[in-house]
């Protein structure tokens, strides 16, 4: 059990490398050209890079130093700029190839003691109330005609928070009430200042349900996001009614995470509407039921307004290239999204069906609480011919290149915001700051080590020197299983845990020692009193640890991030305490005295 936690235990002596990780956005392609372009750059700066590879379609870079490093990320600003490349800073490990190979790994630290970034988010409830509005107002259209109600119009009234209905008659008016009534009880029904009409609001209760879950799937989607960026142990929570606190260790610039996170990227797919005038439209006169889009290249194209599909219905998003060698996205849809593509698309073959892209960006103009208002941005992806019904699967063309391609489908298979968001606080804890708190957290372990190995030999004497040898076995059993469990990170608490866990793991030890010597006491032999010692000690070794380790397990199970730090390391260190002290310091004492007749001990 030692020698396997020290082998997991020993990527922790291996340095992080200071890095760079320039990635392409939208516009934006990253090869084999560009890594020996910036790999030229760099030597001809005086910088010596010690490694310049090109891994799943971004440019990793490792440098002996900080100092290169920040030296290095000017030179690649300078040559690739900041419009279509993000070039983040970025700690990665030096693990060996032999370690690496059989899953050893560092232990991660969390963002007080491996530095960061730290966001603060805000979620569009707005946005969200306005969306759910929308699609309420096309879910209308299909109710009313499959209820054979009669309709002048269904639109949507975002302001107020509600769908205007304008109807024929008065017995329509009622058979549209009683038709909608029906699919929802949380329908709040007022009659509408024209004749005829009927204006449809949502209730309280239901505009809660929509607030909590679009709030609870923008921290699901954005934990997906981060871990598509591959961050170690990040900390996405819930902040109040509105708000998300990210955390990234390990991330100097939060440039990359940004452009991730803050992308509240979807698509929706539109029918081209060939029968309008597109230079009608041009000139300000659209028909109706069309809108005027453009795609990249300031292409216009003439789209109808019903939306065919939206991205919510991705559930997988791959990028590869077409039978030419273009790039492309590989779509995967759930089954009510196939089946209202396949429905959408039936009677449209023949027929081009645009896919736009969307995101919202933060405007100049601030909100009432100092925030910026969204801008939302669309651009046609492509406009390609329907060459037969659509399903479940289908592909994206015409895209730019292959790292837009990935960024895109990295997007869409994490998932679409139900809500836009955006960072309104944002900070950044330095490396330099994380290490000092892991050289004050390492100073208080070894002093709080000094002092109890030093009591243990004064007071017990060579029984002390083994009680010592199971600490630091301790210590490196828990360095070996924090290294080892997937989702456990060390942050300062945790170093505090391992100090109190430190002090407390002599205690079973003490418990065990005292125990020998009453048994002694009483005149029973050697052997028997290391046998009895260790077998009756056993019950009130296990009742402590057992009360305290539960306590761990509270601890854990509602504390909050640095909480649950410090639980895992003193529950780990508990379950290891118990099992060097009536293991390990079991095997040693047998080891010297259980096969010999000695008349004493040295305790």
């Amino acid at each position: 059990m030692l020698l396997l936690a020290l082998v997991y235990a020993m990527p922790n002596l291996y340095p992080e490398d200071p890095a760079l990780n320039i990635n392409a956005t939208r516009g934006g392609a990253v090869s084999e050209n560009t890594r020996q372009q910036l790999e030229q750059a760099f030597v001809s700066a005086g910088i010596t890079p010690k490694a310049v590879t090109l891994e799943a379609g971004q440019v990793l870079a490792r440098f002996a130093s900080a100092e290169d490093q920040l030296r290095a990320r000017q030179v690649a600003t300078e040559l690739l700029g900041n419009v279509n490349y993000v070039t983040a800073l970025n700690l990665v490990p030096t693990t060996p190839d032999w370690l690496a190979a059989i899953g050893a790994s560092p232990m991660k630290l969390g963002l007080d003691l491996r530095g960061g970034v730290h966001f603060l988010m805000a979620v569009d409830m707005k946005a969200a109330l306005d969306k759910n509005i929308n699609d309420l107002t096309q879910a209308f259209r299909a109710d009313l005609r499959e209820a054979r109600v009669r309709y002048r119009s269904v639109t949507a009234d975002t302001e107020r928070g509600q769908v205007q209905i304008l109807l024929r008659s008065a017995e329509d008016v009622a058979a549209a009430r009683a038709a909608l009534a029906r699919l929802d009880r949380e329908y709040v029904f007022t009659d509408g200042a024209a004749e005829f009409s009927l204006n449809v609001s949502l209730s309280e209760n239901r505009i809660r349900e929509i607030r909590e879950y679009a709030l609870n799937q923008n921290i699901t989607i954005i934990r997906n996001r981060v871990n598509e960026i591959g961050v170690a142990e990040p900390l996405v929570q819930r902040q109040g009614a509105d708000r998300i606190i990210v955390q990234l260790p390990g991330v100097q610039d939060p440039a990359q995470a940004k452009e991730i996170l803050g992308a509240t990227a979807t698509l929706e797919f539109r029918l081209v509407d060939d029968q309008g005038d597109l230079a009608a439209a041009l000139n300000g006169r659209l028909p109706p039921g069309s809108s005027l889009y453009y795609d990249r290249n300031g292409q216009p194209y003439l789209l109808e307004n019903r939306i065919m599909l939206t991205g919510e219905h991705i559930t997988n998003a791959s990028s590869s290239y077409d039978e030419y060698g273009q790039p492309q996205v590989n779509i995967s849809l759930d089954a009510q999204g196939g089946n209202q593509l396949s429905q959408a698309t039936r009677d449209s073959i023949g027929r081009r069906m645009a896919t736009v892209f969307i995101e919202y960006k933060p405007g100049e103009e601030l909100q009432a609480d100092g925030t910026p208002v969204l801008i939302k941005q669309e651009e046609v992806i492509n406009a390609a011919t329907i060459q037969a019904r659509l399903g479940r699967s289908f592909r994206i063309t015409g895209i730019g290149n292959p790292a837009e391609a990935q960024n895109l489908a990295l997007l869409l298979r994490a998932g679409a915001l139900i809500a836009p968001t955006q960072i309104i606080e944002e900070r950044t804890i330095g490396p330099s700051l994380g290490q000092e708190n892991i050289d004050l957290g390492m100073t208080a372990i070894m002093w709080g080590m000094v002092v109890v190995l030093v009591f243990m030999v004064i007071y017990y004497k060579v029984f002390g020197l083994i009680a010592n040898v199971a600490l630091v076995a301790n210590l490196v059993l828990i360095v070996g299983i924090m290294s080892m469990i997937p989702g456990a990170t060390l942050t300062l608490p945790g170093m505090a845990g391992i100090v109190l866990t430190v002090g407390m793991a002599v205690d079973a030890n003490v418990l065990i020692f005292e125990r020998i010597r009453e048994e002694l006491a009483e005149g029973r032999s050697v052997q028997q009193a290391i046998h009895q010692g260790y077998d009756r000690a056993f019950a009130t070794i296990a009742d402590s640890n057992i009360t305290t380790l539960l306590v761990a397990l509270i601890l854990f199970g509602i504390g909050t991030g640095p909480v649950k730090g410090f639980a895992i390391t003193l529950a780990i260190g508990i379950l290891t305490s118990i099992f060097t002290a009536v293991v390990g310091t079991r095997l040693l004492v047998n080891l010297f005295w259980g096969g010999r007749r000695v008349q004493s001990l040295p305790m």
